[in-house]
């Protein structure tokens, strides 16, 4: 039995979704603190037992979810796709965030993840728009967003605070019309 599947929420040919709870806590630690020259400066994940409480707290809200990126093979965590400030209503959108671990990058396990997290969001969740905000110089996250399927909508000047300081970013976003579109073009 791999660890984890069972609790799977969308399952890929490499990778599965799976919500984090608090039995991740030494796993994920581990595995932030070995990325840590992977993330910098794009984004400071959870890196001790505290910071990664308040991490379960906030993904824990209604308005969130924290999905892990879990390897098939082993169950092994290799990555992070958060879906931030979900709002419902006229909007029923969210923001991602997401990173991978470091002896995962590269090897396609985000953009697999990134697929089903695409397919949750607009067919589970049904959320109309995806949007990710991505600082200008990291093109392996820019990459991995137009690989699968968002378009480049805007530049917001000095708009997240990341490791304390003000950075700017570029505004990626995907509409669930798209993401249908290209799912139909893929079945052809």
């Amino acid at each position: 039995m791999i660890p984890g599947l069972s609790a799977a929420i969308e399952i890929g040919a490499r990778v599965f979704l799976r919500r984090v709870n608090a039995d991740d806590e030494s796993e994920f630690l581990v595995l932030m603190r070995a990325s840590r020259r992977l993330h910098r400066p794009w984004v400071t994940p959870p890196m001790t037992p505290g910071a990664f409480e308040a991490y379960l707290q906030r993904v824990g809200q209604e308005n969130a979810e924290g999905l892990l990126v879990c390897r098939r093979e082993d169950g092994a965590i290799a990555g992070v796709i958060n879906l931030n400030d979900i709002v419902r209503g006229a909007l029923q959108s969210a923001y991602l965030g997401y990173y991978a671990g470091a002896p995962f990058a590269g090897h396609g396990y985000m953009t697999e993840g990134l697929q089903l997290v695409l397919r949750y969001a607009f067919t589970t969740l049904k959320l109309h728009r995806l949007e990710a905000n991505i600082q200008p110089g990291n093109q392996a996250s820019m990459s991995l967003v137009r690989g699968c399927g968002f378009r480049r909508e805007g530049f917001s000047p000095r708009y997240l605070k990341i490791a304390g300081e003000w950075r700017d970013h570029e505004r990626w976003a995907i509409l669930v019309e798209d993401w249908l579109s290209s799912r139909a073009v893929e079945r052809r």
